[in-house]
């Protein structure tokens, strides 16, 4: 476990000496002490990435070259999994399975933008057509910048290899923050780089809490673009700091994401995907299907098997073998989860399995996976995020009811829909108002597709060609190639006869 920053290539203690507990979430267990920055290390940082854009010897390298680094840092992190994967474990409470496919994915997304940044080279330019021959015209993609990264506490690794990644192969240079309360995996990053030789300035790693070091990049002027992803609210703020300087910005905010399921569905196949959708992670998902919406006749049975199936999930510390729920990430998120649970029972609700504390646990932040039926449609268990394993079932009658429910929502990250009728299923996600859709499944993700969400969900998409886009500037370059002189105030041979 590293007790330093990551500043233009080295190792760097917080200029004020800070530190902040790391607790394991399944014991609560002070296990380290993580350095904290202030501004002032901010800034160290940001200038060591800036030196290292503005010197061109990361932005001018070629993609080839970016490409090559990219790929060892993947392989480091493959001759690494199983360690850091329990690190991840340890920091965030996931189950290990879980955390070993979350860091395997990390190097799978640093190997395919490698692939990207190698193809950059013959992608940075193109002809432009023009209907005036006088003039020859190219569009040149070129990187932003000095990138922030501001990333969030349910997936550690992962969400840093979203935002580095691409931010990489384009030729822009980095300054991450990973949450607070897990730290120690991207750290972990930051050796990889120094084993790798990665170029002083191009990645540097800064920890402490979001109101200081978050807040520090993002009013940073010397930082040319913001990548969060996190909550609504702070996404907001980010936003309203980013206008300041007309910082280039993609947010991944929240969801409440819908899932319908018609009543020609196989019930123990649709059960299986609600239950992944919703308690994979501890339900700390941003695209998480919490909202299901079951046709009529479908309803009970589907009710009955999801609760019988949800009291069936083995709970408990993410390093014990068989387990499928760990612990939630912090004290904090506890705390809203149960207190969610409990509003939304005073607001009406059944608490259909769950609702409280996992028994046999006299430490660690256990939740039961929760089922909640009756929720009022303006009750907040409907309609806001709770970032938990908690799912709200309701029935629905015809396909345009359960459209018209599924989209009534400020959010529109993700949906699903499963059906045996494969028109039906697509009229479907036609129909939703949402950036990610899923048929006949939900959650599974994938580094070639483009991610991200409508209305309050968020801005731009990351993953795929559409992350690196997220990074890249473009440039149109015109010129003149006419023999003949554009005279519009100068007439031919004017300028002799005026001396």
């Amino acid at each position: 476990m590293r007790d330093a920053l990551y500043i233009d290539g080295r190792w760097a203690k917080p200029l004020q000496g800070g530190t902040f507990d790391v607790i394991n979430p399944a014991t609560e267990e002070v296990i380290h002490k993580a350095p904290s920055a202030t501004a002032e290390d901010v800034d160290l940082a940001v200038k060591a990435a800036r030196r290292a854009f503005d010197d061109g010897s990361w932005s001018k390298l070629p993609g080839a070259e970016r490409g090559r680094y990219l790929r060892s840092i993947a392989a480091a992190i493959r001759e690494r999994l199983a360690e850091i994967s329990r690190l991840e474990v340890l920091d965030n409470g996931k189950p290990y399975p879980e955390a070993e496919w979350d860091i395997g994915d990390a190097a799978g997304c640093f190997e395919f933008y490698a692939g990207l940044a190698e193809e950059l080279d013959g992608k940075r330019t193109e002809t432009v057509a023009l209907p005036d021959a006088r003039f020859v015209s190219k569009a040149v993609r070129e990187p932003v910048g000095v990138a922030g990264a501001i990333i969030p506490w349910n997936y550690p690794l992962l969400m840093a290899a979203w935002k580095v990644a691409p931010a990489l192969a384009a030729g822009c240079t980095v300054v991450l923050k990973p949450a607070e309360q897990t730290s120690l995996t991207a750290l972990e990053l930051a050796a990889i780089a120094i084993d790798v030789g990665l170029p002083p300035g191009v990645l540097n790693i800064v920890t402490g809490p979001g109101s200081k070091v978050g807040q520090a990049i993002v009013d940073h002027p010397d930082v040319d673009k913001l990548a969060f992803t996190g909550s609504g609210p702070i996404g907001s703020k980010i936003m309203e700091g980013a206008a300041r300087d007309i910082k280039r910005i993609s947010l991944e905010l929240g969801g409440k994401s819908p899932f319908v399921v018609f009543d020609d569905a196989d019930v123990e196949e649709a059960v299986e995907w609600i239950m992944f959708g919703i308690f994979w992670n501890q339900g700390q998902v941003c695209s998480a299907t919490s909202r299901v919406l079951v046709q009529e006749n479908l309803y009970a049975p589907l009710l009955d098997r999801l609760v019988e199936e949800a009291k069936r999930i083995r709970i408990g510390d993410g390093l014990a073998e068989g387990t499928l729920l760990g612990p939630l990430v912090s004290r904090k998120q506890y705390d809203n989860v149960l207190a969610a649970i409990a509003k939304a029972k005073a607001d009406g609700a059944t608490i259909a399995s769950g609702g409280g504390r996992a028994p046999n646990f006299n430490k660690g932040y256990y939740v039961e996976p929760t089922v909640i039926t009756d929720a009022p449609l303006d009750s907040d268990a409907w309609r806001e995020e709770i970032f938990g394993p908690v799912v709200c079932v309701r029935s629905f009658g015809t396909e345009e009811e359960a459209v018209r429910l599924a989209n009534d929502s400020r959010f529109g990250l993700a949906a699903a829909v499963m059906s045996a009728d494969d028109e039906r299923a697509e009229r479907v996600a036609a129909a939703f108002r949402a950036g990610i859709v899923w048929i006949n499944c939900s959650q599974p993700t994938f580094t070639e597709a483009p991610w991200g969400g409508y209305k309050q969900s968020g801005i731009g998409r990351e993953l795929g060609r559409w992350g690196l886009e997220n990074y890249l500037e473009t440039k149109q370059v015109t010129r003149f190639v006419s023999e003949d002189p554009w005279a519009w105030y100068i007439k031919k041979g004017e300028a002799n006869e005026l001396r």
